[in-house]
């Protein structure tokens, strides 16, 4: 998975022809892992914008070796890299770097024409799919003819920015703090950033002139941001990383429902982007960065006091597989997106 530290390689896409890296069909693939956030981010973006048949998308196995990511078919993934036959992710950064010891992060975004990786940082590789193919696509899926100015307006680009890093930092990151504290204190810690941060959008979405979304009627790269570690809360980090002072879908019924109109929307706004891009078949495997080897080492920090009630009454069904149990409990209450604009 992405680490905010790993991101060495980050050159950029441009739609100037004299450009090093010219955006143009068939060029690039992106790979990635439907499990990962930080991939599906890119993928939101790439399918939002109706990119699929102009840039490759190479799915990883969804579990993670000592080797790295891999290419085995498992749950509809590839076999094996489709340009070089190999097996692990790993051995395309080699193919550029033959002495580099790591990391070998997702997503990353590659060139097939120099044979070189473009970036393997989320945020660039979202907002190049975004700015630099526009020329390519019709002009209702172009950027600068969006209502509001895009997934990046400029009269928004301050606060997207401000709230993108405390978004990051104390959400996107943070539950793997907390999934990965070595003692008390630092669990308490991350714990509480978490939950406040989570307190802090539910109230930012209450405010006047937010919602449906982050910023309004329309959609931004913040509600992309979020919406990759929402959508994993309950069905995945409440358990496995014990982020379990709360759930989304009964604690928090502003942030739920912003994430069902994401979800759940068909509307040429989102085309489908973002059910089309979650896999919660993937997504409730045990993360790879966190198994248990990890856990182990940390058996003393007392996590049992953060279980709500709605914890315990979720460990009844810890036999159903945990994506269902989660869209059985969302369905009944969802609302289109079309149906709130319409209020």
């Amino acid at each position: 998975m992405a680490d905010a530290d790993c991101h060495d390689c980050r050159s950029l896409l441009s739609n100037d022809k004299s450009a090093d890296f010219y955006a143009e069909a068939g060029r690039y693939a992106l790979y990635l892992q439907y499990g990962c956030p930080f991939a599906q981010r890119a993928n939101i973006v790439l399918h939002l914008k109706g990119l699929e048949n102009v840039i490759s998308v190479i799915a990883l196995d969804p579990t993670k070796t000592a080797e790295g990511f891999r290419f085995t078919g498992l749950l509809g993934t590839a076999k094996k890299d489709p340009y070089y036959n190999y097996s692990h992710i790993r051995q395309l950064y080699w193919r550029v770097d033959p002495d580099r010891t790591g990391p070998f992060t997702i997503p990353l975004l590659w060139d097939r024409k120099k044979e070189v990786i473009v970036s393997n940082e989320s945020g660039d590789i979202m907002r190049m799919l975004y700015e630099c193919f526009d020329h390519l696509l019709p002009e209702d899926r172009r950027e600068t003819n969006r209502p509001s100015g895009g997934l990046y307006p400029k009269h928004l680009r301050p606060q997207i920015e401000a709230m993108n890093k405390w978004i990051q930092t104390d959400i996107n990151s943070c539950v793997y703090d907390v999934g990965g504290a070595i003692d008390q204190e630092s669990y308490d810690a991350r714990i509480k950033a978490l939950f406040s941060a989570l307190d802090r959008v539910e109230s930012h979405l209450a405010e006047p002139g937010h919602g449906p979304f982050l910023f309004g009627e329309m959609i931004t790269e913040t509600d992309i941001r979020l919406f990759t570690s929402i959508i994993r809360f309950d069905v995945a980090y409440y358990n496995t990383l014990h982020c379990s002072s709360k759930l989304i879908r009964y604690d928090y019924p502003k942030l739920h429902l912003w994430m069902q109109l994401l979800y759940w929307d068909d509307s040429p706004m989102t085309r489908g982007a973002f059910k089309r891009t979650t896999f919660f078949d993937h997504v409730s495997l045990p993360i790879p960065e966190m198994h248990a080897e990890r856990f182990l080492e940390v058996t003393n920090v007392c996590r049992s006091k953060y279980y709500s009630l709605h914890g315990r009454l979720t460990g009844l069904y810890s036999q159903v597989p945990s994506h269902l149990f989660y869209l059985y409990h969302s369905l009944p209450r969802i609302v289109r997106v079309r149906d709130v604009l319409c209020r």
